[in-house]
């Protein structure tokens, strides 16, 4: 049985793959705005993956609710983190479709580590720049539950290579993050080299790091970038909601041709480790609803 979706807008073409609810390709005007990959199953290194209920890792799996300390499944057992939340190897049911968008919908069960009811969908809807992403949490318990969200996209320019295109983040702080991937602090980029405010060559910059201390731009969003040399640019949009953006450069994201480079720009509402911490998490009442919107577009050339 298929489990993705093909869409199609004029130019603006998409695959939505029902595993993690990922984004799989996403091409404007002939020009490729994300690393596609083909894996039938969970997405490779969770490329365009919906991150839920929280994103990137948690410290051991281990987090305290209430004063009961509640473990996790290890699911980064190199480092011994949960990672990236729990629908990563989901696969999604179909909700509304038409020729341009898709909406796709996942249930999170109580379990251990997380003793929560949650509804959740994702709406892929095409535009002839790009696309816009909607998703919505909803509370199907009776516990306030915690949750955060991320998105996990891997950018591209055409066949750019990644290390050639020039990224910027609007971002005032980045995390100091130790050697388990876990935050420790955050720190002023100004007139570091981690500062990406006015533009970074891919291969100069972070390989690994998180950001807050967003710039909001004037229509209310929040907008971090991937130029090509050639003025083509792909902008990921996120409203203020998701307060942070991580980083990950890559050499080994999967590729027909082998192993290739690839940078991921992540949306999250909450930094790494926030079920520990409490940083930035959400709490949901009963039966509320959190909805939050994303997006991506190519612009100039």
């Amino acid at each position: 049985m298929d489990t993705t979706h093909a869409l199609e807008l004029g130019t603006t073409r998409a695959v939505v793959s029902e595993w993690a609810g990922a984004l799989r390709s996403l091409t404007v005007a002939g020009t490729e705005l994300i690393q596609p990959h083909a894996a039938d199953g969970p997405p490779p290194l969770a490329a365009g993956a919906v991150l839920a209920p929280w994103p990137n890792r948690v410290d051991g799996g281990r987090w305290m609710l209430g004063g009961v300390e509640q473990q996790l499944e290890i699911t980064e057992p190199e480092a011994g983190h949960a990672v990236h939340g729990l629908l990563m190897r989901t696969r999604y049911t179909r909700g509304s479709r038409t020729d341009a968008s898709v909406t796709l919908a996942a249930d999170v069960a109580p379990q251990p580590g997380y003793p929560f009811a949650l509804e959740t969908s994702v709406e892929y809807e095409l535009t002839p720049d790009g696309v816009i992403v909607r998703h919505r949490l909803r509370n199907a318990g009776h516990d306030t539950a915690p949750v955060a969200l991320g998105i996990h996209p891997y950018l591209r320019v055409g066949d750019v290579p990644v290390r050639d295109l020039t990224l910027t983040v609007p971002a005032g702080r980045a995390f100091r993050i130790d050697d388990r991937s876990i935050p420790t602090g955050t720190y002023d980029v100004t007139g570091t080299d981690d500062d990406l405010r006015g533009g970074v060559p891919v291969g100069e910059g972070p390989g690994h790091a998180c950001y807050t201390d967003l710039d909001v731009d004037g229509s209310g969003v929040i907008t971090s970038a991937l130029r090509a040399p050639d003025g083509r640019t792909v902008e990921l949009w996120q409203e203020p909601a998701f307060g942070y953006v991580q980083l990950w450069v890559t050499d080994y994201f999967p590729g027909p041709d082998g192993p290739a480079d690839a940078i991921a720009v992540e949306p999250m509402t909450a930094p790494p480790n926030a079920l520990r911490t409490g940083e930035a998490l959400r709490w949901l009442l009963p039966e509320e609803t959190w909805t939050l919107t994303w997006g991506l577009r190519l612009t100039g050339g």
